[in-house]
């Protein structure tokens, strides 16, 4: 009954779920206190009380109509109210007829790749890149092509271009990103608006980035729609707000790109036809007027500096996180799966760089108590030792 792309997916089903479920059956088995579990992103920070605030002001509004149906694109002056923040930011024209309010940043890039993509078109990002983005190239026809980065993690421009083809239609690229925690230089955007200039065909760079906000040691996340001109911002205030279950983000259209209008229509229609119809009205409301908001990121860049001094210390190799809320450590076995397993066995969860594109690593994702940090670390130097001397 199942088609056979879902059951060949299936088959290689998500490494972070898969990772979670482990660790419910070792808690239940060790006592949770014995088990670190450093596998999903999911916010442990409280949404800022300014956000709770606004959210029941809306519930409580007498307002007729504040939950009715509103066109497919998002009401009207919660787009106005976004579009006035990305031109603050980017120094461009954005209006509401440039921004399309989505159900988080999975479905903005969903909504996109949709209006995008014909049969056998290609999307290429960078590695590491978060996984979905090769099921959602997938669910429209298209097929994720994944591009290694410079040892930096950064995007490989030459590699880039090289591996242009006709078919070639969207460029995706996280940052800060999931898994890494790096951010791309504004160098990189440069080189890749130059690159674009070269190419015989139209191709949309597409900026996913809903962890704009989480950033570290004061170092500055270049905005892209002025430095590419055919650039797309996908992003949700998930962790920004620390809301991922409330789903609310959008689309911003560069008014640099000949064909804004154009796909800013298609949008409309895509993210009406795959079924999201439009974003949820509370939350549109509470974003027009606290979206600015962010959550304290002083919690993470403590864990941060925690894990990743202490891994550097035990002689695992890292590029230093400058946002989001990752660690991307080198593995001291080339088989990621199997030093996961060795960390499984110290009680210490983590996913497998192979589901991110980049086997040999580990992701850490540093949603947990800063407690659990420090008590994870020997369990951390133990499997690497094990791991150096079994491969002695």
């Amino acid at each position: 009954m199942i088609s056979r792309s879902v059951a060949e997916n299936l088959t290689k089903a998500s490494w972070i779920r898969r990772m979670f479920e482990e660790g419910a059956r070792l808690k239940q088995e060790r006592g949770p206190d014995k088990i670190f579990d450093f596998t999903l992103g999911n916010p442990e920070i409280e949404p800022p009380p300014a956000v709770l605030a606004a959210a029941r002001r809306v519930l409580e509004s007498k307002e007729p109509h504040l939950h009715a149906y509103m066109p497919n694109a998002g009401h009207p002056k919660v787009r106005e109210a976004v579009a006035k923040r990305v031109s603050a930011a980017t120094g461009l024209p954005y209006t509401a007829n440039h921004i399309l309010m989505t159900v988080g940043a999975g479905a903005a890039l969903n909504t996109v790749l949709k209006a995008l993509l014909n049969p056998g078109d290609e999307v290429m990002t960078v590695a590491p890149f978060f996984v979905e983005y090769v099921y959602y190239a997938e669910n429209h026809g298209g097929r994720l092509v994944v591009v290694q980065p410079k040892s930096d993690l950064t995007p490989d421009i030459a590699k880039l271009e090289a591996a242009i083809t006709p078919k070639t239609r969207a460029i995706i690229v996280n940052s800060p990103n999931n898994p890494s925690g790096v951010i791309y230089p504004k160098s990189t955007f440069v080189e890749l608006e130059a690159l674009l200039g070269r190419a015989t065909q139209p191709i949309v760079v597409i900026s996913d980035e809903p962890y704009r906000a989480l950033v570290f040691d004061d170092v500055e996340v270049p905005e892209v729609p002025p430095l590419v001109t055919r650039s797309i911002i996908a992003t949700s205030w998930s962790k920004s707000l620390a809301i991922p279950g409330e789903r609310i983000g959008y689309l911003a259209f560069s008014p640099r790109m000949p064909e804004a209008a154009a796909l800013f229509e298609a949008c409309t229609f895509t993210s009406r036809v795959l079924g999201f119809v439009n974003a949820p009205a509370l939350w549109q409301w509470v974003v027009a007027e606290v979206g600015e908001q962010v959550i304290d990121v002083a919690p993470y860049r403590e864990k941060r500096d925690l894990m990743y001094e202490g891994l550097t210390r035990i002689g695992y190799e890292c590029v230093k996180p400058q946002g989001a809320f990752y660690v991307f450590p080198r593995t001291p076995i080339p088989d990621d799966v199997a030093f996961v397993r060795m960390l499984a066995e110290e009680g210490v969860l983590t996913v497998p760089g192979s589901g991110f594109g980049m086997p040999g690593h580990i992701r850490i994702s540093l949603t947990v108590e800063r407690d659990s940090v420090v008590r994870a670390l020997p369990g951390f130097e133990r499997a690497f030792r094990a791991a150096r001397a079994a491969r002695a």
